[in-house]
Parts: C-alpha cells; structure tokens; sequence
C-alpha cells in the first residue's frame, strides 16, 4: 500500500480486479486483492489516510468491503492484513 497503489483509485472494484486478477495468473482457486492508503501522505477528505479495499475471489463467490483503519502505516498495514485474512477464512467456512 502506497507509493504506486497512491496513483489507483482504492475502491472495491479495484480491489476486485487485482483479486481476479491474482487468481488467473497464479492459476489458484482463491484471489485476494488490497488496495489502499496506508500513510502518511496520500489521503483525500473523500478517502483519507487509513481507507483500505478488500477482496477476495473464487470461481463461485466474490466478496468486497471498504474499511477505515486508523494509526500509524504499520498499524494500518497490520490491520489490513487482518481483515483479508479473516475474509479468507469467512469464505471458506
């Protein structure tokens, strides 16, 4: 997060495409896909610093959510690897 993903748009969609995009070119069942502004610099009134999009795809089921973390860019990177990690594993229950 940051630096080059700065110049992309961070939405849902975004993140759906690059999740979609994992999948298909590493040939695996499941694609996740994080796009964001981790900080410092780089956010907006709209989409401030700490504002992160998820998702993760497979064959059968998309799934996508924009969040708001808050802290530092360690913190917010932390805890936007969190949040794909357990929307992992929610989609494989």
């Amino acid at each position: 997060m940051g630096g080059l993903l700065g110049a992309l748009e961070v939405s849902e969609a975004v993140a759906l495409a690059m999740a979609g995009g994992v999948r298909a070119r590493a040939g695996v069942d499941l694609g996740v896909g994080v796009t964001g502004i981790a900080g410092p610099g780089g956010g907006s009134p709209d989409k401030p610093v700490g504002t992160v999009a998820i998702a993760a795809v497979t064959s059968a089921m998309s799934r996508s959510r924009v969040f708001r973390f808050h802290g530092e860019r360690e913190l917010v990177k932390f805890q936007a690897s969190q949040a794909a990690l357990d929307m992992v594993r929610r989609m494989l229950r």
